[in-house]
């Protein structure tokens, strides 16, 4: 199974402008973009023949061109990552049997999470995607409760069935636990990981869809596969003692900086 990374990087981002180019500090006191410390994830997962950087920014072209990355250029029009991931792979006529998506903002991604992934969509001929799932400990929990409490969008939660197949993902934190009901472990609340593999006739009829209505609500583009009736794979990896968390805002820095610090 031929399978590739694509690395989506815009610079437009609302929430946070210029994100991809922001410096975070590593352990040793030296300095790395997001987009560079994500190619480097990337580098590391193992049965993969080609990793990509995607975008439309000559900015985060130049910046990833000189750390290594081989950049393709895509459309400004594409709104999210899996539509810039289609443009991509149309652009520059690769063929693959597996398409993966590493969201840029994810550089505290373990390499066993795309593994994981690999080895489900291999496993499970359903699936015409699959995305990981990390059961939320208490501290990551923590996080997201202060991020709803304070009024931010933090990370994304999902619930899926008992075969594992996405029944809705959200920036709410589902399923509701009432507050003097949380247990100390084995919380029920599962964290979307920011990463998603797709079968190439999935991330085609993709971009043929028009826009959801969840989709626009929830501002997760996953869910336009869910209305269409794609099937999702949720595929449970275990953090195996590492925090995982996405840069969604500025908060973000200084907490990925405290994981780093720990690796």
């Amino acid at each position: 199974m031929k399978t590739v990374i694509l690395i989506p990087a815009r610079y437009a981002s609302t929430r946070y402008p210029g994100k991809p180019l922001a410096e975070l500090t590593q352990p040793d006191g030296s300095k790395k973009s997001l987009i560079r410390m994500s190619w480097e994830a990337a580098q590391t997962v193992q049965g993969v023949d080609a990793v990509y950087v995607a975008t439309d920014d000559d900015r985060i072209k130049t910046a990833a061109e000189a750390f290594g990355a081989e950049v393709i250029m895509t459309s400004e029009s594409c709104e999210n990552g899996t539509a810039r991931c289609a443009d991509a792979l149309a652009n520059a006529g690769i063929e693959a049997d597996l398409i993966v998506n590493l969201q840029g903002d994810a550089p505290l991604t373990p390499a066993w999470f795309v593994e994981d992934l690999i080895a489900a969509m291999k496993a499970d001929p359903e699936a015409q995607v699959a995305t990981p799932v990390l059961q939320c400990d208490p501290l990551t929990y923590g996080h997201f409760v202060e991020d709803r409490k304070a009024g931010r969008v933090g990370g994304t939660t999902a619930v899926f069935n008992a075969k594992g197949h996405a029944l809705y993902f959200s920036k709410e934190v589902l399923p509701y636990i009432d507050a003097h009901k949380v247990p100390a472990e084995n919380i029920p609340v599962y964290h979307h990981v920011g990463v998603y593999a797709y079968r190439p006739d999935a991330l085609a009829a993709y971009t043929s869809w028009p826009v959801s209505e969840l989709e626009t609500l929830e501002g997760l583009e996953q869910l336009r596969f869910l209305v269409n009736g794609t099937t999702v794979r949720c595929v449970i990896v275990e953090g195996r003692g590492r925090v995982f968390w996405e840069l969604n805002n500025p908060e973000d820095v200084p907490r990925i900086e405290r994981v780093l610090k720990e690796l």
